[in-house]
C-alpha cells in the first residue's frame, strides 16, 4: 500500500462510518505524517510497510496486556479487529513452494553449504523479499538443506 492509497482508505472508512478501521488507519497516517515532517521527505511504500509492521506489533502488545489485565471485552475485541485490519494491508508473505524455490536460488547464489552460512542466507532472503517471508519455515527448510 502506498501513502495515497492509505488516504483513500481513510476516506472510505469515514464514509462507511467504520470507527474501528478509521481509528487505526488514522493512527497509521499520523505516524507516517511524522516521517514526512521530521525527516522532510516523501513517504515511500517501504515506509508504509515498515510502519504497518511496527503498528501491528504495538497493537498486539497492547492486546496481550489488555487480555492479561482482564480489561473489558469490547476493548479486547476492538484491538483484535484492528490487528486483523492492519494485517490485511501487508503485502502477501512468500511461503510454500515459492519460498523453497527462492531458498534454492539464494543457496546457489551465495554458495552456502554449512549451518554457519545460515545467517548470510537469511539476510539474502530478507533482502530479496523485503522481509516478507515465513521466517520459521525458511529456517526449518535451511536447517534440512544445510549440514
Amino acid at each position: 500500500m502506498n501513502y495515497s492509497e492509505l488516504q483513500d482508505e481513510i476516506k472510505t472508512a469515514m464514509k462507511a462510518k467504520d470507527k474501528v478501521r478509521l481509528s487505526i488507519l488514522r493512527q497509521l497516517h499520523g505516524e507516517l505524517k511524522n516521517i514526512e515532517v521530521n525527516e522532510r521527505r516523501d513517504v515511500t511504500e517501504k515506509d508504509v510497510d515498515d510502519m504497518l509492521k511496527r503498528l501491528i506489533k504495538q497493537t498486539k502488545e497492547t492486546l496481550d496486556g489488555s487480555i492479561k489485565a482482564g480489561n473489558d471485552q469490547q476493548r479486547t475485541d476492538t484491538l483484535t479487529e484492528q490487528v486483523a485490519i492492519l494485517e490485511g494491508y501487508l503485502p502477501e508473505q512468500v511461503s510454500g513452494d515459492a519460498l523453497i524455490a527462492l531458498i534454492d536460488q539464494v543457496l546457489a547464489e551465495t554458495g552456502a553449504s554449512t549451518k554457519k552460512d545460515m545467517g548470510r542466507v537469511m539476510g539474502a532472503l530478507t533482502q530479496a523479499t523485503g522481509g516478507n517471508f515465513d521466517k520459521a519455515a525458511a529456517a526449518k527448510e535451511l536447517g534440512a538443506k544445510l549440514s
